[in-house]
This record gives C-alpha cells, structure tokens and sequence, in this order.
C-alpha cells in the first residue's frame, strides 16, 4: 500500500461546516446521479482514489471497507460496528519514530487520499465532535488525515432499527461535515456539493447532471415527511437533557448499570465521539529504535482512572458508566455547547449486558418525577 508520508507542517487548517436547510436552495450545487449509473459512479470514485463503504460482514452486521465497485457496498444498513471516526482517529497510531544511535526524532503520519461513501448523518455529527476536539487546538495528525479524506454521506430517510434515537438527538438531518451528500429519490440520488473538494470529485464524473426544480421540491418534500417520522424516542426534549444528567449524579440507575456492566469497552470502541487515547512507547529489541504510539482508550476500563500510588477515583463499574454519560449529555454542553450523543445506538446495539441508552435516559426521567 502507497502512503505519503508528512512532516508535522502545518500552514492552515480547513474545517467546513455548512448548513443545506435554509431559506433556499442554490440550485449550482446540487446535482443527480440516476441509479441505473450508480455502478459506473462507484467505479469511478475507486479509481480516482481509495475508496471505503459500508459493507456487508454477517447477518446484520456492517463494516467499513475498501471497495471497488457498487455491487460490494451496503447501501441500506444499520451503523456500522466501528463509525468512521477510525480513518480520521485511527486506533493505532505512530506519532514519533526515533533512532537513538544517531540521534534522530522524526515527528511523522502516514495517510493517503481517501474517500469515505456512506457516512450517515448521525456520523456526520460525529465527526464534526472530534473537530471540535482536534482542531481547536489543532492535532497535527488529526488535521493532515482529515484534509486527505473526503467524505460523502447518505440520508437516512427512515429509521435504521430500534436502537437509534437520532429523533430525540435531533441527527436525522444533515447539518454539514461532508463534501458531498446523497439522498435518495426513488430513481436517482441528488447530491449535495457542498465543498471545494466536493466541487473537484464532482467535476471529475461526468455522469452527474444538474438538478431541476422538480428534484428540489422531491428533497423538499421528503425532508417535510422525515419531519414526522422522525420524534424524540423517550419522553424528553433534547434541550432538557443537559438539566435531566446534571441532577443525576446520585440517582439509584448508576447502582443498577454498576451490577449489570461488564466494563467489556465496547461502548467506547463503538462510539463515534469518544477520543481517549493512551500513548505508548514502543522500543525494538536492539534498544536504539522505536515509535511513539496513540492508541484508544476507554474510560469503561478500571486502570483508566488509576493515578499514582495506586488510587482509583473512578474504581467502581457505575461510577464509569455515569463518566460516560455525563461525557455525552453534560460537560461537553459546557465546553462546546454541543451534546457529544449522535444518536446512532452503537453503544446499545454492542453492549454484551443489554444496558440501552434510551432504557437509562427513561429511567432518569422516571425517578426524576418522583
């Protein structure tokens, strides 16, 4: 595999967000692709660069993968397991590479031009978490992969299983993050344009065409339905939700959660806003090279927490899991005024004890009026 490796120069930083749902459309930046020319469209993306989709692994069970042609990507899927947070924060990460015999430290990120097809909206939403986090202040590595990626999402016009809450997230439509975005009208997708990047991609397929009024008023139609489909799963507004964990600190759930999870991870694994990391330093044997290392971690797991002398302020499993939603519903509030949940139901679809976030929320919301 062809990489290109970068020094840790940083000139500038693009981070886009734009808002499609305004007063109007500009019709220049919308453009169709008929499905019968999906195929060749795939094709050709695969071509210009690498390309990653979501594709099919099990039952009902998906993943991001490189593909080739439109034949291998699930189109119409649940998350996948891992969002696509692991091409912009990938788990395994050299940051530093040195040779002690002469003396050499080399700051380095191997990466590559990518594009990401797929990417719902609730990852969208989780991507634009982490540039909240990355890029402010800036992470070098973070910031060069990410302008190497270009990211095409695709709405969800119903709901993908019962586990998200994407409704009460307020998730289901998109709101920027990406550099084109696809939505489905029966015979042909419209896509939006939304970036410089995106308006190069597109330039160079020639099997798009430019959208009509009659396209828009499609898109304007079914974003009106979504709009009902689409309702808070638990019974709460999502600005309440920031007050609801504030005031749950010591709430009996957390007692609950503590006797049932298994502190296995996988919440965190799967979650597409959580960024803790461990940083490693990896020696050969001959003791002269090595590599510093980033790699997640999670704060589900017991040494997380641990501090010197071997204290613990976080030893018990439902102190954890509370860490864990105070860290979606409350202190990034505080932070970034931005909820850190996107509604997409990874961490209950995996969790092994069945611990479901909506369950925990309604159950807050149930001993809160008592």
């Amino acid at each position: 595999m062809n990489y290109n490796k970068y020094v840790y120069i940083i000139k500038e930083t693009h981070l886009f967000r734009v808002q499609i749902f305004s007063s109007g459309f500009d019709m220049e930046k919308y453009a169709i692709l008929l499905k019968v020319d999906f195929d060749d469209f795939i094709g050709r993306l695969a071509k210009i660069q690498k390309l990653a989709a979501p594709v099919r692994r099990g039952e009902n069970s998906f993943k991001f993968g490189e593909v080739k042609t439109g034949g291998e990507i699930a189109l119409y899927s649940i998350p996948t397991i891992l969002p696509p947070k692991k091409y912009f924060l990938p788990q395994n990460e050299i940051l530093v590479e040195y040779d002690k015999r002469q003396k050499k430290w080399e700051a380095t990120i191997y990466s590559e031009p990518l594009t990401v097809f797929g990417v719902h909206t609730c990852d969208l939403a989780g991507i634009q978490c982490l540039n909240m986090v990355f890029l402010d202040p800036m992470d070098a590595n973070y910031n060069i992969r990410k302008k190497k990626i270009l990211i095409i999402g695709l709405e969800c016009n119903d709901y993908c299983d019962s586990y998200a809450s994407c409704g009460l997230m307020e998730t289901y439509m998109p709101d920027g993050g990406y550099d084109m975005f696809m939505t489905d009208l029966e015979d042909r997708f419209l896509i939006h344009i939304s970036t410089p990047m995106g308006e190069e991609m597109a330039g160079k397929l020639k099997m798009l065409r430019q959208a009509t009024d009659k396209d828009m008023e499609a898109l304007a139609k079914l974003r009106e339905k979504k709009k009902i489909i689409f309702k808070p799963e638990v019974d709460i507004g999502r600005g309440e939700l920031k007050s609801l964990f504030e005031h749950s600190f010591h709430n009996g759930v957390w007692n609950d959660i503590h006797e049932r999870c298994l502190s296995c991870t996988n919440c965190t694994n799967v979650c597409p806003t959580c960024y803790c990391y461990d940083m490693e330093d990896e020696e050969d044997l001959n003791r002269n090279n090595g590599r510093l290392v980033r790699k997640w971690d999670s704060c589900q797991s017991r040494p997380f927490a641990m501090i010197a002398g071997g204290e613990n302020f976080r030893p018990e499993r439902g102190g954890r899991q509370r860490h864990r939603y105070m860290r979606k519903f409350n202190y990034p509030v505080d932070k970034y005024n931005h909820y850190f949940c996107t509604g997409c139901g990874r961490c209950s679809r995996t969790c092994m004890a069945k611990i479901d976030l909506k369950e925990t929320i309604s159950t807050l919301i149930e001993t809160a009026k008592g």
